[in-house]
C-alpha cells in the first residue's frame, strides 16, 4: 500500500463491476489512481463470497454480452480462460417446471388445455380495451399478455422481487427491460421454436471460481500497473467548490485521510454521495437522494448431500407460499465452486428491505427458514441438507417507483455541473444495470477523463434493445425474443 495516497491523480469510489473498470481502463493508460471500497470485499454485488470452500456467487451472474469492449476486458482482466456453461433456468408454479424459451407442449401439458384457453381470451380482452394511460408494470404487462397471464407468472414474483404492489412499479422499467414484446411474439417465437428448441444450445461464459474470480484478478492487475486498491476505506466527505471536488476525506484502520484528486468517479449509492458533500446540495437535490428507494437481498446458502437437485443454474420461484423468490444449484454453474466433502451448495434468495422481518431474522432462524421451503416445494428432503450460511447485501436493487424519474432527473442534472466528478453503475446511477452495463459505464466515465467527452456513462442502457440486439448470432435472435418475454419479471438475468 503506498503511504501517500496523494500521489494518486484519480479517486475511484466503489470496486464493483464499473469503479474496477474505470480504474482498470486509467490504469492502462497511465494514471495514478487510488480505488476506495467500504467493505472487504472486492466486486461489489458481482463478488464470490467464500464459505467452508464453496464459492457463492451473490445473485448469479451470467457472463453474456454483445459488447466487443466488455468482452476484450473480460479476456485481459482474467488469468484464465472461463468456462462455457449450458445456460437453463425454469419456472416453478404449482409442482411444475415451465420452460423458456417457450415450448408451446410443455406449457400447454402444465397449465392444461382450459386454463391455456382462458388466457387466450384474456389476451384478446386486453388487446381490445387496453389500460390507459399506461403508467404502471401492472398495466404495461396486462395489455401486452392479458390479465390472467399477468396474475399466474407476473404478479406474485415481481411483488417478491420488489416487496411493493405492481401498481406502483413504473411502466418505464417494464419497457426498460423488455422492449417490444408482446403475448403474440412469445407464442410465435415459441412455435417456431418447438421443433427445434433442443438442437441449439445456449451457453455462457463464467470464470471457474465465480465472478469475483474477475474482479479480484483485475484489482491485482490495478495494483501491478501502480494502482492503489483499498479495502475497508469508507468515504466520509466529499469537499467541493465551484463546480470541482477539491478534497475527499476517508475513514481506514481508525484513522481518517484527507487526499485531493483531480478527478474522481463514484459508484456508491447516488442518494448516500448527496448525503456526504461539503457544502450540502441545495434542498432539492437533497430531497430527492432522499426519496430514492433500494430493495435489499440475502442468500441462504445450504450443503446438501445430493448432486442432481435440478438441472438449472438457478429456478424462478412463483409459489406465493413460500417467501424464496430465486434457488440456485452452484455446481450446475461450475463444480470447482463447490466443496470437496459437499456434493453441491444450493442457494436460496430472499428479497426484502432491511429492518423487515426477513431482514432482522437470525442467521439461525433464516436456515431453518430456508430448509422448510425447499422441502415443502418439494424439491429435496431436509435430511440431505447440511450446515447454513447467510449473506445479506445492501442496496442491491433500485425501486423504480412513482417518483424515482423526477429524483433521478434532479440528481443526474445537478452532478453534470461538476467538472471533475462523474458517477456510474447501478447505485451510481440509480438504473438496474446488468455487471456488463455497469462495466460500460464505467469504461465510458475512464475515456472521457482521458478526452472522449462524447461518451456519457449516462446513455449506456438507455434502451432495452441494446439487451436484445447482443444476442450470440441472427439464427438465435429469434429465440432471445422469446426468453427476454419471459424473463420480464425476472430481473435478476446478469451479465
Amino acid at each position: 500500500m503506498k503511504a501517500d495516497f496523494n500521489n494518486s491523480h484519480v479517486a475511484v469510489i466503489g470496486a464493483g463491476p464499473a469503479g474496477l473498470t474505470a480504474a482498470f481502463e486509467l490504469a492502462k493508460n497511465g494514471l495514478t489512481l487510488i480505488v476506495l471500497e467500504a467493505s472487504p470485499f472486492i466486486g461489489g454485488i458481482s463478488r464470490t463470497h467464500v464459505w467452508n470452500d464453496n464459492h457463492i456467487d451473490i445473485g448469479g451472474h451470467r457472463f453474456l454480452t454483445k459488447s466487443a469492449v466488455v468482452k476484450h476486458l473480460w479476456e485481459e482482466m482474467m488469468d484464465e480462460p472461463m468456462l462455457r456453461v449450458p445456460r437453463l433456468s425454469r419456472i416453478y408454479y404449482k409442482g411444475k417446471f415451465f420452460q423458456y424459451p417457450l415450448q408451446i407442449g410443455n406449457t400447454l401439458s402444465n397449465l392444461g388445455v382450459i386454463e391455456s384457453v382462458r388466457m387466450l381470451l384474456s389476451y384478446l380482452y386486453s388487446s381490445i380495451a387496453p389500460i390507459k394511460p399506461e403508467d404502471s408494470f401492472e398495466d404495461w404487462v396486462r395489455n401486452r399478455f392479458g390479465d390472467r397471464l399477468y396474475r399466474t407468472f407476473f404478479k406474485t414474483y415481481t411483488e417478491k422481487v420488489w416487496g411493493i404492489p405492481c401498481t406502483e412499479i413504473r411502466a418505464d422499467w417494464a419497457a426498460q427491460r423488455i422492449h417490444g414484446l408482446s403475448f403474440v411474439s412469445a407464442v410465435m417465437n415459441a412455435l417456431r421454436d418447438s421443433g427445434r428448441v433442443k438442437s441449439l444450445s445456449m451457453t455462457f461464459d463464467y470464470p471457474r471460481l465465480g465472478p469475483g474470480m474477475l474482479w479480484e484478478s483485475a484489482a491485482g492487475k490495478i495494483e501491478k500497473m501502480g494502482g492503489t486498491v483499498i479495502r475497508e476505506a469508507s468515504v466520509k466527505r466529499l469537499h467541493h467548490f465551484e463546480g470541482r471536488v477539491t478534497a475527499l476525506d476517508f475513514e481506514h484502520e481508525g484513522k481518517t485521510h484527507t487526499i485531493h484528486p483531480n478527478q474522481v468517479i463514484s459508484s456508491m449509492p447516488i442518494s448516500t454521495l448527496t448525503k456526504i458533500l461539503d457544502p450540502a446540495p441545495p434542498e432539492i437535490v437533497i430531497n430527492s437522494a432522499s426519496g430514492l428507494k433500494y430493495r435489499d437481498f440475502l442468500i441462504v446458502a445450504l450443503a446438501c448431500s445430493k448432486p442432481d437437485v435440478f438441472p438449472d443454474n438457478w429456478i424462478y420461484i412463483h409459489s406465493p407460499d413460500v417467501r424464496v423468490g430465486r434457488i440456485q444449484n452452484f455446481r450446475n454453474w461450475s463444480p470447482h465452486m463447490v466443496a470437496p466433502d459437499n456434493e453441491t451448495t444450493l442457494g436460496m434468495e430472499y428479497f426484502c428491505s432491511r429492518g423487515d422481518d426477513l431482514w432482522t431474522r437470525s442467521d439461525t432462524d433464516l436456515i431453518t427458514l430456508a430448509k422448510k421451503e425447499i422441502s415443502s416445494l418439494g424439491l429435496i428432503a431436509e435430511s440431505a441438507l447440511g450446515e447454513g450460511f447467510v449473506i445479506r447485501e445492501l442496496n442491491a436493487y433500485p425501486v423504480y417507483d412513482a417518483e424515482y424519474k423526477a429524483h433521478v432527473d434532479t440528481l443526474r442534472a445537478y452532478y453534470t455541473t461538476f467538472a471533475n466528478l462523474q458517477t456510474v453503475g447501478r447505485n451510481g446511477m440509480h438504473r438496474y444495470n446488468n455487471q456488463d452495463h455497469s462495466m460500460l459505464a464505467g469504461h465510458h466515465a475512464a475515456l472521457r477523463l482521458l478526452g472522449r467527452p462524447e461518451l456519457d456513462p449516462w446513455e449506456v442502457n438507455t434502451e432495452r434493445s441494446y439487451y436484445e440486439e447482443q444476442i450470440l448470432n441472427s439464427d438465435e435472435r429469434h429465440k432471445a425474443t422469446a426468453i427476454l418475454a419471459a424473463e420480464i419479471t425476472m430481473p435478476h438475468e446478469k451479465s
